[in-house]
C-alpha cells in the first residue's frame, strides 16, 4: 500500500530529473537570460533605478529562443506601461485620500483582466496586467503625496520599460529568428513522424502525442512575426505558412495508419520523411519524393503522407491556405461559470493579502499579493503545483542569496562583480526556467528569489531583513491562495478533464456530419482535441497535489486516461474515415451532454474498470471506439 502511494511522488522525482537533462538550445538561451539579467542589474545601479530584482524578474519570465516574439512581447510591454502611467495617474489622485475606494478599483481591474485572461487568448497577459494596475495602486501607501506621481508611477515605468529596451537591443544582436525556429520544427515533426513508421514504439508515438498537443499556434506566430519583422525572403514565410499545415496533417495520418500497412510501406514512408527533415534543416526546400505509385485500395492516410510529402517540395509548402486559428473568445466564455469563479477567487485571495499586510504596516511583505496573480490557476492540482513550485524554488533562490550576502557580497569591489555574482546565481534558476511547463516557474522563483536577497537599493545588499520580508510574503500569498482555491468553487483536476472531453465530443460531432471532402479539410478541429486532450493528460499527472479529499480513486483515474486515449484515436480515424456512420454524431452528441450534466470525479459517476473491454476493434473501427468510449462514461456496455 504505501508503495502505490509513494509511487506518484517516485515517478514526479524520476521525471523532474529527466525535465532537468539538457537539450539542444538551453544551454544558448540560459546563458542569455544570465547575461542580460546581469547588464539590466548593473543599468538600474547605475541608473539609479529601484527595484532591480523586478526587472531582472521580467527578464527571467519572458525571455524566450524566438527574438522576434520577444521584441514584440517587450514592446507591447512598454507601451502597455506607458499607457497605465497616463491612465492611473488621475485614478491614483482620486483614489489617494479614500482606501476603501482604492480597494474597490483594485478589485474591479483585476476581476476584468483575470476575466479576460481565463476566457480569451489573452490568458497569462490578463494576469499581469491587472497585477500591474493593482500594484501601482497599492504603492500610494509607501509614498508621500507629493511624490504619488513621481515615485508611484515613473519609477515603476523605468522598472518595466529599462529592461524591455535592453532586450529589445540584446535580441537583435545575440537573438534567433522566428523563421529558423519554425523550419526546425517542421524538420522535428517529420523526424518523429519517420520514427514512428519505422519503429512504431510506445516511446516514438509518446513524441509524435506531445508534438501534436503543442498544435500550431506558436509556430503559427513565429510564421507570423517571420512576415511582419522579414526576418527571411518571401518566398521562405510562403513556404514555412504552407508547411506548417502539411507536416501537422502528415502527423495526424502517420499517427491514424492502419497496422496492415506493410513494413516495406512504412521503411518507404519512413526514409522519405527523414530526408525532407533533414533538407529542411539544412535551409533547403525539400525535394519531390520518390514514392510507390498510388493503389487504389491503399488507406486514405497513406494518400494524405504521399500528399503531404510532395506538398512540402513545393513553393507554398502544400497549400496556399494559412494555419487555421483559434478564436480570440473561448466558446464558453460567456456561459462557463469557472471563468468568473477564477477572477473572483485571485482577486480575493490578492486584496486580501494587501489588507492583511496594510493592518499589520508590513510593506515588506507585498510580495504576498504578487503571488496571488503568478500562483492562480484553474484547477486545484495546477494551483498546488505552482505553488509547490513557487516554495521550493523561493527557499532554493532564497538559500544562493544568503549564501552569497555571507560569502561573496563582503569581497565585491565594482559593478563588474556584481554582474558576474547575478549572472552564475540566475544561470541557477534560467536553466530550470527553460524546461518545459512541469519544472520552468520553479526556476523563475529561484532567479526572483536570489536576486530579492542580494539586491536592496542601488548596490549589493548585506541586509537580510528585506530578503525575509519578501520571502514571507511569498509563503503568506501561497497560504492565502491554497486556502481559498481548496475552500471556495474548487475545480478538480478532472472535473476539467470532464470539460474538455465534453467539448472534444461536440467538435467530432460536428465533423461527423460534415461531407468526406470538408472532413478532410477539418484540421482545426482535430488540433483543438489534441491540444485539449495532451492538457488534460499534463493536469491527469497533478491529481497527486489536490488535498485528499478531493483526489479521484485510481481506478477512475485510470479510466479517465483511457477516455483521452480512446478520444484522440476516434478523431483522427474521423478525420481520414472514408463513411462515418448515421448514428456517430448522435452518440458523441449524448456523450458531450452527459459529460456537461456530471462531474468525472462525482460518487457513482461512470467508467468503472472492473468490467472488461473491446480489445481488438471489429469490421467498423468507429464503432469500436464509440463503444468503449460509451463504457468508460458509463453510458453503454462493453
Amino acid at each position: 500500500m504505501a508503495q502505490t502511494a509513494d509511487g506518484p511522488w517516485r515517478a514526479t522525482v524520476r521525471q523532474t530529473w529527466i525535465d532537468l537533462q539538457p537539450f539542444p538550445g538551453r544551454l544558448g538561451l540560459t546563458w542569455r537570460i544570465a547575461l542580460l539579467c546581469a547588464l539590466v542589474a548593473a543599468t538600474a545601479m547605475l541608473l539609479k533605478i529601484p527595484e532591480s530584482a523586478i526587472s531582472c524578474y521580467l527578464i527571467i519570465f519572458l525571455m524566450r529562443p524566438d527574438s522576434a516574439a520577444v521584441s514584440g512581447q517587450a514592446l507591447g510591454l512598454i507601451v502597455l506601461a506607458s499607457i497605465v502611467v497616463v491612465a492611473m495617474a488621475p485614478i491614483i489622485q482620486f483614489t489617494a485620500d479614500s482606501p476603501m475606494l482604492r480597494i474597490a478599483v483594485i478589485a474591479g481591474a483585476s476581476f476584468i483582466f483575470l476575466y479576460l485572461g481565463s476566457a480569451s487568448q489573452l490568458g497569462e497577459t490578463g494576469s499581469i496586467i491587472g497585477l500591474v494596475i493593482a500594484f501601482v495602486l497599492t504603492l500610494v501607501d509607501d509614498v508621500p503625496a507629493n511624490g504619488i506621481i513621481t515615485h508611484g508611477l515613473f519609477y515603476p515605468w523605468k522598472m518595466a520599460a529599462m529592461p524591455m529596451m535592453l532586450m529589445i537591443l540584446f535580441n537583435l544582436v545575440l537573438g534567433t529568428g522566428p523563421h529558423h525556429l519554425a523550419r526546425e520544427t517542421i524538420a522535428e515533426r517529420l523526424r518523429a513522424a519517420a520514427e514512428l513508421l519505422e519503429r512504431p514504439t510506445a516511446e516514438a508515438s509518446r513524441r509524435l502525442s506531445e508534438l501534436l498537443a503543442a498544435g500550431n499556434a506558436e509556430i503559427g506566430q513565429q510564421v507570423l512575426l517571420t512576415r511582419l519583422f522579414h526576418t527571411a525572403s518571401s518566398a521562405m514565410s510562403c513556404w514555412l505558412s504552407g508547411a506548417v499545415t502539411s507536416s501537422y496533417r502528415l502527423m495526424l495520418a502517420v499517427q491514424a495508419l492502419p497496422r496492415q500497412v506493410s513494413d516495406e510501406m512504412r521503411v518507404v514512408l519512413a526514409r522519405r520523411c527523414q530526408e525532407a527533415a533533414e533538407r529542411i534543416s539544412g535551409c533547403r526546400k525539400p525535394e519531390a519524393a520518390d514514392l510507390p505509385a498510388e493503389r487504389d485500395d491503399e488507406p486514405v492516410t497513406i494518400g494524405t503522407i504521399r500528399t503531404a510529402l510532395k506538398g512540402l517540395a513545393q513553393d507554398n509548402g502544400g497549400t496556399d491556405a494559412p494555419p487555421p486559428k483559434a478564436p480570440f473568445f473561448a466558446d464558453d466564455a460567456l456561459t462557463n461559470p469557472d471563468h468568473q469563479r477564477y477572477a473572483l477567487k485571485t482577486t480575493a485571495a490578492a486584496v486580501l493579502c494587501y489588507i492583511i499586510y496594510s493592518l499589520w504596516d508590513w510593506q515588506g511583505i507585498h510580495t504576498a499579493m504578487i503571488t496571488c496573480y503568478v500562483a492562480a490557476l484553474g484547477t486545484t492540482g495546477e494551483t498546488v503545483h505552482k505553488l509547490v513550485l513557487r516554495i521550493s524554488g523561493c527557499l532554493v533562490g532564497a538559500a544562493l542569496g544568503i549564501g552569497a550576502i555571507l560569502f561573496v557580497i563582503p569581497h565585491l569591489t565594482s559593478v563588474g562583480g556584481l554582474m558576474v555574482l547575478v549572472f552564475c546565481g540566475v544561470f541557477v534558476g534560467a536553466w530550470v526556467s527553460t524546461g518545459n511547463e512541469r519544472i520552468s516557474y520553479g526556476g523563475v522563483q529561484i532567479g526572483l528569489a536570489f536576486l530579492l536577497t542580494i539586491l536592496n537599493g542601488f548596490a549589493p545588499s548585506l541586509d537580510m531583513d528585506s530578503a525575509r520580508d519578501r520571502i514571507m510574503g511569498i509563503l503568506l500569498g501561497n497560504v492565502v491562495v491554497y486556502l481559498i482555491f481548496t475552500g471556495i468553487w474548487s475545480k478538480t483536476t478532472l472535473d476539467d478533464v470532464q470539460e474538455r472531453l465534453a467539448k472534444s465530443f461536440r467538435r467530432l460531432a460536428a465533423m461527423a456530419a460534415l461531407p468526406r471532402e470538408q472532413r478532410l479539410q477539418a484540421l482545426l478541429p482535430v488540433e483543438q482535441i489534441e491540444v485539449d486532450m495532451g492538457h488534460a493528460r499534463e493536469e491527469m499527472a497533478l491529481t497527486m497535489f489536490e488535498p485528499r479529499n478531493q483526489r479521484p480513486p485510481a481506478a477512475r483515474l485510470a479510466s479517465a486516461r483511457a477516455m483521452v486515449a480512446e478520444t484522440r484515436s476516434l478523431a483522427s480515424l474521423l478525420l481520414f474515415s472514408p463513411v462515418i456512420p448515421d448514428e456517430a454524431r448522435a452518440r458523441l452528441e449524448a456523450l458531450s451532454e452527459a459529460l456537461a450534466a456530471r462531474r468525472l470525479s462525482d460518487k457513482g459517476a461512470g467508467m468503472p474498470l472492473s468490467e472488461p473491454l473491446l480489445q481488438e476493434p471489429g469490421p467498423d473501427p468507429i464503432d469500436h471506439h464509440l463503444r468503449r468510449i460509451e463504457h468508460l462514461a458509463g453510458q453503454g456496455t462493453p
